[in-house]
């Protein structure tokens, strides 16, 4: 009988597990990628902007920027989109500069070189909150979902109900539990 009710309480901790989601680990991204931080050429003018959009940023991430004879400043809104390089909030020269992102919210980011962000080396990015496992893809096992949008951020209301679910589920244990 003991060892009945020591595979239910099993049991019901791996599903209550299963229930409560997971978080993935942070990740580090090399801004620009393969051509890191560096004045775009002529006729590449949007790579930041495109490398942006073609990542999802979560609150725990960080930035590497890799470049030589430049600097990253990190920047209010006005001054990012009037490269205004006078009043940074931070400022940074050792050629490999990590910036954890901390908070949720847009980040704004220039080079510190003279004209350098008027000719777009320039990156402005959208922290989400902490990252939450993607889920498979229907069909088609381990593989993240692509082209969605972020959904909104939970209500209180929704915590209610988790809350509630989870205490509904947890009665139910413990009721199975008590009468084996």
């Amino acid at each position: 009988m003991e060892h009945l009710r020591g595979f239910i309480f099993c049991i019901c901790f791996f599903i209550l597990a299963a229930m409560s989601g997971s978080v993935e680990a942070s990740k580090q991204l090399k801004v620009g990628d393969h051509i890191g931080w560096q004045q775009p050429g002529a006729n590449n003018t949007e790579v930041y902007t495109q490398w942006a959009t073609s990542k999802r940023f979560h609150v725990g991430d960080s930035l590497s920027f890799e470049y030589q004879n430049d600097s990253v400043l990190v920047v209010e809104k006005w001054d990012y989109y009037h490269c205004n390089i006078n009043k940074p909030i931070s400022s940074f020269d050792d050629g490999n500069t990590v910036i954890n992102l901390d908070r949720p919210g847009l980040f704004y980011f220039i080079s510190g070189v003279p004209d350098h962000c008027k000719k777009s080396q320039k990156l402005m990015i959208q922290v989400m909150g902490l990252h939450q496992r993607a889920e498979s893809s229907p069909g088609i096992p381990n593989t993240p979902e692509v082209g969605l949008a972020p959904g909104p951020h939970p209500s209180s209301s929704g915590i209610v109900v988790t809350v509630t679910l989870t205490s509904v589920f947890l009665a139910l244990i413990l009721t199975v539990v008590t009468m084996v």
